[in-house]
């Protein structure tokens, strides 16, 4: 299974990118599990302790077919984030990123990460915290990959600019067809 993980700071577009990113590729798609987490509880309050829930969530995913949404025809798995997200999320939310949650990201488990710049408008959610901070967060996305040295490409446009750019990057034409 080849994965492509869709990462940075909320508002930036990485479900659309990824449910796009999927449809082009023919691709399995997995959605964010701090979603579906998130939406279980009583409350949006949550500590770290559900941050580290989230980011093993997330990896279970990533290894459980049923919970892919869409093709089995293509080899690829596009990720609607993964834990690099959690260690961003800790860092930020509580000063501090747990081994646990470290450990939940091998940046070579990826092809590709993608990165798509915070550019557009911010869309309010109940579970989005920082509409002031996107630029400050997209920075430390950057930072993180490259130092983990993760094959990664910053993407930015329209929806269908963003999806050539992944796929240029991967060498694959603009209109794949599913495997």
């Amino acid at each position: 299974m080849r994965k492509i993980a869709v990462v940075g700071a909320e508002s930036s577009g990485k479900t659309t990118l990824s449910q796009d990113l999927a449809q082009a590729l023919g691709a399995a798609w997995l959605p964010e599990y701090a979603r579906q987490y998130l939406a279980t509880r009583a409350t949006v309050a949550y500590g770290l302790a559900d941050v580290v829930a989230i980011a093993q969530g997330q990896l279970a995913g990533e290894v459980e077919p049923r919970r892919w949404q869409g093709s089995d025809r293509s080899d690829w798995l596009v990720c609607d984030t993964n834990a690099l997200v959690c260690m961003i999320w800790a860092e930020v939310r509580f000063g501090h990123c747990p081994a646990t949650i470290r450990a939940c990201w091998q940046a070579d488990d990826y092809v590709l990460h993608v990165l798509p710049t915070p550019n557009i408008a911010w869309e309010p959610d109940p579970l989005r915290e920082n509409p002031e901070d996107r630029e400050a967060l997209f920075a430390r996305y950057r930072d993180a990959l490259m130092q983990a040295g993760a094959a990664h490409i910053v993407v930015q446009g329209s929806p269908a600019a963003r999806v050539q750019a992944v796929l240029a990057a991967l060498g694959l034409p603009s209109s794949p067809s599913p495997v």
